[in-house]
């Protein structure tokens, strides 16, 4: 009886073990389980860390827990809490790359919508420190960037020093020089679709300085040229460059990164921003606008109110990936503020895109669930933040702020 009572403890006991484990296997995120960093990924974290980026730690504390409210107090605190957050851990690093510039880009926003000019005076600070110069003297559109921010200042405070390293780089551009291109990829200047967030603005933005057509006439030539090759015009979504035009995922469908999406409707909006009413080609950047978003709206996820790293592909890519919604939800906002989008049609869509974006501000100011740099979707802890996709939240909530500042008719 002693040794038949002890086989069925011992089977009760095993039976528990087994219990307890699937529990605990149960328990672990999804994202855990199936959705682990790849060591391709991991170079990438570890690259951008190394260059002061921005950082991805497996513990990034609490969440904040603010009010993700459409509320202009509510989301100028949420604004405050991430820019000084960032400026205080970015400013000893400043660098005049694209991930830099896309900052600068978001401090420009939140000094008026924050009435703060301490984040202005921290761009002049940079501008000063950099003598306003690109990074080449012939620059791909990445290294065109900063000159968005350093066209801001100058049309805030006029002085020719301030642009005359970029009006010298795009001249030499107009004259027909051009930055080394990937063998691999199509030979024209823009040819990945990010690219049109980094260099139109700044020509629309010299343009508005110095009144003449020939800017303009660059970004006609070459934002369409563009178009053709990596926009999708039955879904109304861009590839990422001619390398994706035929890659799809596990179940057979396109890969449009959410990240690459964003970079093109913001450069949309910041190129539309400095472009004249009277402009004949407007009409059709006004268009892809409209298309663009209306594309995005069903892809967002009911859940967080963000898009996934790949916007077709949220069985693979489950978490909301911030830098690529900001973007988002900045074109979105920008275009009902601009009278572009339907106000009734898109403000719910904002609402949540602003509510999930808020939830991914932790404690100290840090904001989550950035994607590091890369060419197309890719997995990232929760904890992880770059500087890129903080200048993408500024910007959308100066936008967001604007419109919550309206009365609603």
């Amino acid at each position: 009886m002693q040794t038949a009572a002890s086989s069925r403890t011992r089977l009760l006991l095993s039976l528990l073990a087994l219990l307890l484990a699937f529990s605990l296997i149960s328990a672990v995120p999804i994202f855990a389980q199936s959705q682990a960093i790849t060591p391709q990924e991991q170079q990438g974290i570890d690259r951008d860390i190394a260059q002061h980026e921005g950082d991805a730690p497996a513990d990034p504390g609490p969440k904040a827990h603010l009010s993700g409210a459409m509320h202009p107090g509510a989301v100028r605190a949420a604004i405050r809490k991430v820019a000084d957050w960032e400026l205080q851990r970015a400013q000893p690093h400043f660098d005049r790359t694209w991930t830099w510039a896309t900052l600068y880009d978001g401090f420009m926003a939140a000094t008026p919508t924050l009435h703060d000019p301490k984040f202005q005076v921290a761009m002049e600070s940079m501008a000063e420190g950099f003598h306003w110069d690109l990074r080449s003297a012939v620059p791909i559109a990445d290294d065109q960037a900063i000159a968005q921010t350093y066209l801001q200042l100058d049309m805030l405070h006029p002085a020719p020093g301030k642009i005359a390293g970029t009006h010298a780089a795009l001249d030499q551009l107009l004259a027909g020089w051009n930055a080394p291109i990937p063998e691999n990829q199509a030979q024209i200047p823009w040819w990945w679709c990010d690219a049109l967030f980094m260099a139109p603005p700044v020509w629309s933005r010299m343009y508005a300085v110095l009144h003449e057509p020939k800017y303009l006439a660059y970004i006609d030539q070459h934002w369409w040229q563009t178009s053709d090759l990596l926009y999708d015009k039955t879904r109304h979504l861009y590839f990422r460059d001619q390398t994706y035009l035929h890659k799809t995922d596990p179940r057979g469908n396109p890969v449009f990164w959410s990240r690459g999406n964003g970079w093109v409707m913001a450069g949309l909006a910041r190129t539309l921003e400095y472009m004249p009413a009277n402009e004949p080609d407007r009409a059709r950047y006004e268009t892809q606008l409209r298309q663009m978003a209306a594309a995005v709206v069903p892809l967002q996820d009911p859940a967080s109110g963000l898009w996934h790293s790949d916007l077709l592909d949220a069985q693979d890519y489950p978490q909301p990936e911030t830098s690529g919604s900001a973007l988002i939800t900045f074109a979105l906002a920008w275009g009902v503020n601009h009278g572009l989008l339907s106000r009734a049609g898109y403000q719910p869509v904002i609402a949540k895109a602003w509510r999930g974006l808020v939830d991914q501000i932790y404690q100290n100011g840090r904001l989550g669930n950035i994607q590091q740099t890369g060419a197309g979707p890719a997995h990232y802890l929760p904890g992880s933040s770059y500087n890129y996709g903080v200048g993408a939240f500024l910007l959308a909530g100066a936008q967001v702020e604007e419109l919550a500042e309206r009365p609603q008719h």
